[in-house]
Order: structure tokens, then sequence, then C-alpha cells
């Protein structure tokens, strides 16, 4: 396993996440105990979660599986860069959500409950909150820090000039600010080469890809589609109607350099400038087990060009659309 700096920050992590969100609604508690050891096994220290994670069995819940987890020791706690969230809506009631200073202490002390820990390694805004002032949100996270709560602040789904501003605001508070920002990116999704991915590279924070196969389009979906393994429905067949002779050049090719699809879906991703780790979100073993083997792809550039041709991505802002 190849580790790098998140960000601009001293903290090691691996070229790929663990995305946890499926544990729980998709993945029973013992799959997923087996699925996490595992991800310790390939080298993978790198675990992502949310506050809100938990689907119909409620929120909570994923972050409890791991907390179980961790409490079986081993080392499990401290060799994991444990990242989670917070922003969504905990209950109907007001200020159990976004980014208040009270929410921010009440979910983090929720979260480090729930996961069994006294601190957590990146704690992550999962949204931007328009309504909350960044002097009130940085304060409450000095807090957290100085508590010895929480070592890294991140973002999710933030624009570009939100990242900017906050940075911005960090700097004037002598604050170290953020250290990476989650946004979906894959060769299908490739809005934030507009301005997210050069306000993170121009504040030194790290990018943190979600969906980088998006839903399942890039692995190889119309094969499976073929042999009846797939069946899509709603957004993602849209998608993929729209998106059809693409994905068709893509497996081709995929096909031509002797590799899974996914696996150069990933790949790809770890090419990009400024990614991080792309974010896994495996249901079963197997599928942790695919995604590894992304990291002993190499494409060359006229790979990466051809990716290119068959998705065309966003050039900076204002270029993309300017002079």
């Amino acid at each position: 396993m190849d580790y790098t700096h998140l960000g601009r920050s001293g903290l090691k992590v691996s070229r790929l996440c663990l995305g946890t969100m499926n544990f729980g609604p998709q993945t029973s508690e013992p799959d997923s105990f087996s699925i996490m050891d595992s991800a310790h096994e390939y080298g993978i220290n790198f675990f992502d979660t949310a506050n809100v994670y938990g689907g119909a069995l409620g929120t909570g819940i994923t972050e409890t599986i791991l907390g179980n987890w961790f409490e079986q020791g081993g080392g499990r706690r401290e060799r994991t860069v444990l990242a989670t969230k917070l922003y969504g809506d905990m209950t109907p009631w007001p200020n159990e959500g976004k980014l208040s200073a009270l929410n921010i202490r009440r979910a983090l002390d929720a979260s480090l409950t729930r996961l069994k820990t006294d601190y957590i390694d990146l704690y992550q805004f999962h949204h931007v909150d328009r309504e909350t002032p960044w002097d009130e949100i940085w304060q409450a996270m000095e807090t957290a820090v100085a508590q010895g709560k929480i070592l890294y602040a991140g973002s999710s789904n933030f624009a570009g000039w939100h990242i900017a501003t906050a940075q911005a605001e960090a700097r004037r508070r002598n604050f170290m600010g953020l250290v990476s920002e989650q946004s979906i990116y894959n060769l299908l999704t490739r809005d934030i080469e507009l301005e997210v991915i050069p306000s993170a590279v121009g504040n030194g924070l790290g990018v943190i890809p979600w969906s980088p196969l998006n839903g399942g389009l890039l692995g190889g979906v119309l094969r499976k589609e073929r042999d009846g393994k797939r069946r899509l429905e709603g957004r993602a067949l849209e998608t993929l109607a729209t998106h059809r002779d693409a994905i068709e050049q893509y497996e081709d090719f995929a096909a031509e350099l002797g590799h899974e699809p996914g696996d150069i879906g990933l790949a790809w991703l770890l090419h990009q400038p400024a990614v991080t780790a792309p974010i896994i979100g495996p249901r079963t073993q197997g599928q942790l087990d695919a995604a590894v083997r992304a990291l002993d792809v190499t494409l060359d550039a006229a790979a990466l060009a051809r990716l290119d041709e068959i998705f065309p991505g966003r050039k900076t802002a204002p270029e993309d659309y300017a002079w």
C-alpha cells in the first residue's frame, strides 16, 4: 500500500479510503467487521463515515458498527485514521443539524460515544452551512481541537469559493482550517475541475472523491447488464442511456488495456491533481478485493488522453467558458 499526506498536513493516509455508508443498511455487522479487518490487512488505514449513515435502520447505526469494531481492540483504532462528518439533521428537533456551535459540540460528543473513541482524526462538514458565520464555526472547532476531541477539519460538497472563504477566515484566526475536501468526482462527473480542484490545490487541501465509479456505471455495467448480473433503475438508468456510447467505448478500452473497467476508473482518479484517496464503499469482501486491484494499474499519457477523449473533462475556470 502506498501512503500520501492528506493535503498540506503531516497526516499520512492510504491511497484508498474505506467508505462505510453500506455498513448496516446493506452489509451486516459481522460482514462489516470482516471487511474492515481485510482493509487493514491490505494496508488501508483511512476510514470514512458520517453521523447520519444508517439508512432505514436509523441515523448513527454505521458509526455504532465502527465503534463496536474498535472495541474489539487489537490496535484497530490506533491503526485507523478515522474520518466522520456532521451537518445532516439527526432528529427533527431544532439545532440537531448544520454547523452551529451548539450542534458541533453535541454532534461531536454523540459521534465519539457511538464510535467508542476519545478523538476523531478528521472531522468533516458534510455540506456548506450558509446560515452560520465562519467565526462561529471555527471558534467551535478550535475548542474541539484544544480539548483533544478532533485533530483536523475537512469539508465535503463545498464549492471552490466556499473553500477559499473558509481558509481565509481560518488564517485570520491563526487556525489551520481545512485539510481536505470530499466531492463527487469520476470520469463521468468532472465538474469540480472547474474551480474546486484549483481551490483545493491553491489552499493546500487533499481531494477525497466520493462515488468514484458513478454508482457502478464505470464498473463494467454494460457487460453486467448483458450477463443479467445488474439491472439499473431510475437516475442510473437515465444516465446510462445518455452516456451509453461513451461507456461502451470505455469498457472496450479497458479490455484493450487488459484491466477491469472499475480498475481503470479508480486508477484514473489516482492520477489526478490533488486527489488523495478515492472513497471505495464495498458491500462485500469481493468488492473490496476488486477495488484494491486498481493500485497496481498505471496509466501512461496516451491512456489518460484516450480517457479524456471518451469522457471530456473541464478546464480551470474561466478558460473553460471564456478566454
